[in-house]
């Protein structure tokens, strides 16, 4: 039987590997404010909470459900005298603009919940209206799916609308950090199989000097 998405993440470090690996890059960025776009049931806000780097985190989340487990598990973090977390029940597609300007921002396997048609709303809202220092993205990279016994056009979680190849990822990446004033730069979460590549893809968008003078003024 195949693996879903939550038994690989069960059954091997991706999940812990793509935390440690996204907070270790977040750390040497230097921000200090940051958007958690898709924040699931709070992990990564824990791991950012844990260190003082980070004085803002504010994670975005569509299901209700999710943000259920979220607060119960940052409820603390909430309930501080003064709270550096924010959670909000909202989804990225939709525009943000009280939270735009942050030091960085983070969408770690979300992406490929959205289907391709709405991916057009996902760069007008993320990279135009948001518009963070530093956007890390990871998503499947679907070559390295017959590793896990998955057939050709199946994914690894029944709610993902696609998953892209590598090439596929750097094509959009690259598009869209050209027509938003973005340079971007790949990488790879998990053991890499020499062929198929790594079993997460990773893209870090990083605005430019120019796109920040712009929008300051």
């Amino acid at each position: 039987m195949p693996f879903s998405a939550s038994m690989m993440d069960q059954a091997t470090p991706l999940h812990a590997a793509r935390l440690s690996y996204v907070l270790r890059h977040l750390k040497a960025s230097g921000a200090r404010r940051v958007l958690d776009l898709g924040c699931g049931g709070g992990w990564l806000l824990h791991e950012l909470l844990s260190d003082d780097q980070f004085t803002e985190v504010v994670g975005l989340e569509s299901s209700a459900a999710a943000l259920a487990e979220a607060r119960a598990m940052l409820a603390a973090d909430l309930d501080a005298p003064v709270p550096r977390l924010r959670l909000l029940n909202a989804s990225y597609l939709d525009h943000h603009p009280a939270l735009a300007g942050f030091d960085a921002a983070t969408m770690v396997e979300t992406i490929e919940h959205i289907p391709p048609g709405q991916l057009s709303r996902v760069e007008q809202a993320v990279f135009g209206t948001l518009a963070p220092g530093l956007l890390i993205v990871t998503t499947p990279n679907v070559e390295y799916n017959p590793l896990y016994g998955l057939a050709p056009g199946q994914f690894r979680e029944a709610d993902h609308k696609f998953e892209w190849s590598r090439d596929k990822f750097r094509q959009w990446a690259r598009g869209v950090a050209g027509r938003n004033g973005y340079r971007v730069a790949f990488g790879g979460i998990g053991d890499a199989d020499m062929e198929l590549g790594p079993p997460s893809q990773v893209a870090f968008f990083r605005l430019t000097a120019a796109t920040t003078t712009r929008t300051v003024l």
